[in-house]
């Protein structure tokens, strides 16, 4: 049958945590969608769940490569047709192939951007797979923990390259 979809319309979140708290869904369950350049004019989306981060060796293993980096925002723009904060597989300009984390295996739903800041599509990790064609793979690892008084890191992988575009 059809999988089933809902598309939530929420206030613009800070954070993966106050993301996840206006959808009513932890934050593991919410994927950041990456576009990584892995040639040039050759780009795969990963998607990142709330609380994790890539392991950059594990990602440059799979994709069979040394390097990998991070487009601009005004590059991945160009590719997806969507802004930073908004940037999804679906409906993107280019098919690109997506790549999603293992650590969503068992999750009862998944939240993924929708195209615009604010709107986020939930449903089975197991329809996104079917969905986007992606390969689910153990690719991330957790964020190191902060300590009480640290600043909030910016939600981006942590390797030297532009500055990173997602959604």
């Amino acid at each position: 049958g059809l999988p089933t979809l809902s598309i939530g319309d929420c206030m613009i979140a800070r954070s993966a945590e106050e993301s996840a708290a206006f959808q009513g869904i932890p934050v593991g369950s919410l994927l950041r969608s990456i576009l990584v350049r892995r040639a040039a004019d050759d780009f795969v989306f990963v998607l990142v769940p709330g609380g994790r981060r890539f392991n950059w060796p594990a990602l440059r293993a799979l994709l069979g490569t040394n390097r990998l980096t991070l487009p601009t925002e005004e590059e991945a723009k160009a590719e997806t047709g969507y802004v930073r904060g908004a940037i999804t597989p679906f409906g993107a300009r280019r098919p690109w192939p997506v790549i999603a984390d293992a650590s969503i295996d068992g999750l009862d739903v998944v939240a993924i951007g929708g195209g615009a800041r604010g709107v986020n599509l939930h449903l089975a990790p197991a329809d996104l797979v079917r969905a986007t064609g992606a390969q689910v793979v153990d690719i991330t690892i957790p964020d190191e923990p902060k300590a009480p008084d640290e600043p909030k890191a910016p939600d981006e992988p942590k390797e030297p390259s532009p500055a990173p575009a997602e959604g």
